[in-house]
Parts: structure tokens; sequence; C-alpha cells
């Protein structure tokens, strides 16, 4: 048998070209072709809310000119009042976003100290309007609408500090119960029935979302008409209320004076609106144009086409809402981003709904769009919490995407070397 020899002068080693001066080993980024990508913004969300802004600026112009020269004797000083109170809402938006929604786990029980002291101190020295003790400040600060956007931070924060024993009535319902409950409370003496409502309401959805027993939901469903029964029999306010939204609905023509005039624009308006600053109701009795009935002031002068309009928007909102929910990187971002979406279309909800008795009177803002600066300021920090996750699901993703990259290059580089290796190998044995 015969000896097999090895000429190693006949071996030929393959070179890896060496890497040009000046290239990036890194993943390579794409142009951006929008900046506002750059800064992994919601662009829709964005684009929705300056629409909603824009769009609710020239509604208050146009339903408030006639109240305004009555009422302060200027027919430009809501509408200017409105446009400072979009300058500081944009600014705390602007401001909210760049916070990490992580820094409310640690402060959101002193911030619901804070609101609730404040809800303490208008029952003790608000101001009474409209048969209401809502506001401090002279009228221009209203801590019932900023503790809606508390509640649910604090909501948040705590069923996700609870979400493995919510099963249990001492550790999920109860506490919840106690917590809302308190809150409820306060906004109800001053008296705010829909905004204690609200409350209500987004702690159940909360719970639920967090992973509450069905057993305890089921519970608090059937003991809801037994709270509204009560609250008829000691509340003459939520008892006419009630009557009324039933006279109505039964019988449209017996329904309040506030739905009458809102049926009336609506009417009137038509598809297509009588044309903006046109409208007639909101000179002929209309209650509060610029404010809680705006969206009557829509109907009659863009006609059902511009309340549409409107629908789509908050339905848009909802849209990137949830988007945002779902992408969140942990169950807390899901919890805070679905609440505050929520919250916003159900404010939004409830507005229209009373136009068109479909629900009782509320006596709340259509966010974005009604006139008023404590409204508008929290819709907008709610919408800012929403950035900021949005935000940070996004660079998250992109450090995946980075990760990813990464490896797949380490591994197509392993790939090629072990070729290399076994083509040296079939040369070097014969």
């Amino acid at each position: 048998m015969s000896e097999q020899t090895f000429d190693f002068d006949d071996i030929q080693i393959e070179e890896r070209p060496a890497p040009r001066a000046g290239r990036a080993r890194g993943p390579r980024r794409k142009p951006q072709v929008w900046p506002f990508l750059e800064l992994n913004l919601d662009v829709p969300l964005m684009l929705t809310t300056f629409t909603l802004l824009i769009f609710g600026a020239l509604m208050v112009y146009s339903a408030s000119a006639d109240f305004s020269l009555v009422n302060y004797g200027d027919p430009t000083y809501m509408f200017l009042r409105q446009l400072m109170n979009i300058g500081i809402a944009l600014a705390a938006a602007l401001a909210v976003s760049q916070i990490h929604y992580h820094f409310y786990r640690r402060y959101a029980v002193p911030m619901m100290a804070l609101a609730a002291a404040a809800l303490l101190a208008v029952l003790v020295v608000g101001e009474v309007r409209y048969g209401s003790t809502r506001a401090l400040s002279g009228g221009s600060y209203m801590p019932g609408e900023l503790a809606k956007v508390v509640m649910i931070v604090y909501l948040a924060v705590w069923l996700y500090s609870k979400r493995t024993e919510l099963t249990k009535l001492t550790y999920g319902l109860g506490p919840l119960i106690g917590i809302v409950g308190v809150v409820a409370a306060l906004i109800y003496m001053q008296p705010d029935i829909s905004a204690a409502a609200t409350i209500v309401a987004m702690g159940g959805i909360l719970f639920f979302l967090a992973g509450g027993s069905v057993k305890q939901i089921a519970l608090v469903l059937a003991g809801a008409p037994v709270v509204v029964f009560l609250l008829m029999q000691v509340s003459l306010t939520a008892r006419a209320r009630v009557s009324d939204y039933l006279t109505g609905f039964q019988n449209l023509t017996q329904a309040n004076d506030h739905v009458l005039r809102a049926y009336e624009a609506f009417v009137k308006g038509g598809w297509f609106g009588v044309g903006l600053g046109q409208a007639e109701t909101k000179l002929t009795g209309l209650p509060v144009p610029p404010t809680d009935s705006i969206f009557a002031v829509i109907g009659e002068e863009l006609g059902l086409l511009g309340a549409l309009f409107v629908v789509l928007l908050f339905g848009s909102v909802l849209w990137r809402g949830l988007t945002i929910a779902r992408r969140a990187p942990d169950m807390f971002g899901s919890l805070l981003a679905a609440g505050l979406t929520l919250w916003i279309t159900l404010e939004a909800l409830i507005n229209m709904g009373v136009m068109v008795g479909l629900v009782p009177f509320a006596g709340n803002a259509l966010p974005l769009i009604s006139y008023g600066g404590s409204s508008l300021l929290a819709t907008m920090v709610a919408l800012g919490i929403l950035m900021n996750i949005a935000r940070v699901s996004r660079t998250q993703q992109q450090q995946e995407e980075r990760i990813l990259d990464a490896t797949a290059r380490g591994r197509r580089s392993e790939r090629g070397w072990g070729l290399s290796r076994a083509r040296r190998a079939s040369r070097v044995v014969r």
C-alpha cells in the first residue's frame, strides 16, 4: 500500500477581503422621508390630534361669537382664550411625551393624593357655576378633569402590581371598589354625576383588561342597577335626568329642551349643513353652544356629513390608541394606553350621544373640540402619555431589529467562512 504524500506548495489559502476604509460595519439605516418618524412618533395619532384641535378651534369661533359678545362684550373673547388653551395644552403634551411612562409607577400615589386634595379643595372653596361647584382659581381650573387622567394612571399602576392576585376578592375587587368609590364620591358631591360615572366605568374596564375574575365582574354588573336605583333615590339631579331620558326615548317630542334644541339643529342642517357660522339654534336657545352643545352646532352648520367626520376622527383616535396598547412593551403600558384611549372615546361618545338622545344628559365636553382649558389640558396630557408609550415601543422594536440584523449578518459570515474551510480541506486531502 503506497503512502500518500502531501505537497504543501499546492495548498491555496483563500483570504477574505479586508473591509474598505470608512465602511460602516453596523446595520444600515434607511434615510427617513418624514422627520417625525425619526422621533418615533405615532404619525396617524398626531395628525388626527392636530386635525381635531384645528377643527375644534374653528367651531369654537363659530359657536362662541354671539355668546362671547353677550356675556363678555367681545365676540372673539372665547376664541382667543381657546387659542391660548391650545398652546398650553400642546406644551404640556410635548413635555409629557418626553417622560418615560414607567415614571408614573413611582409617583402614582403622590399624584393621586394631590388629585384628591384638589377635589376636596373644590368642595371647600370652589365656585358655584351652573348649579355645580367644580372649579378653582376664578373658574379657570376644574380638578375633576385632570383627576380622571390621574385615576386611570393610578389604576393602571395598581392593577399591574396586583395582576397575580386580582382573582382574590380581598386583593382585587374589594380594594378596587374602595379606591374608585372614594374618588367618585368626591366628584359626585360637586355634583358631577357624569364624571363620577366615568370614573366608575373606567375602573371596571381596566379591571377587566387586567384579567380580573369573571365572577367578580359579573357581580359588579349585577349590582350596578341597584346602585343606580339608590342614586336616584338620593339625588334629584340623577332622578330628573333619567326620567327626562326615558320620557324622551318613548316620545321624542317630550324630551327636555336641550335635546329638543339639538334635534332642531340637526334637522335644519340636513346632510350638508347651512354653512359655517350660519347656525340659528345657537342664537335661539341652544344651551352653551361653545361647550356642551358644540356637536349640535356642528350638525347644523356642517350637516350630518360634518358630524360623521367628527365621529371618524374619534374612531381614528380609538384605532391608534388600541394599536399602541397592543404593541406596548409590557402589561403596564398596555393597561395605561388602553385606559386613556377608552376614556377619551367614551367622553366623546357620551357628549355626542346626549345630543342625539341616545344617553341621559351628562354635561361633559367634547374632547379637543369644546371650549374649555381643563378638559383640553387633560385630554392632551393623556395623548402625550400615549405618544410616549408609542415612542418606547418603536424604539424597542428598532433595537430588536438591529440585534436580529446583526445576528443574521454573523450567521451569514459564519456560513461563508465554513464553506471556505471546506474548500481548503478538499484541496488539502487528495
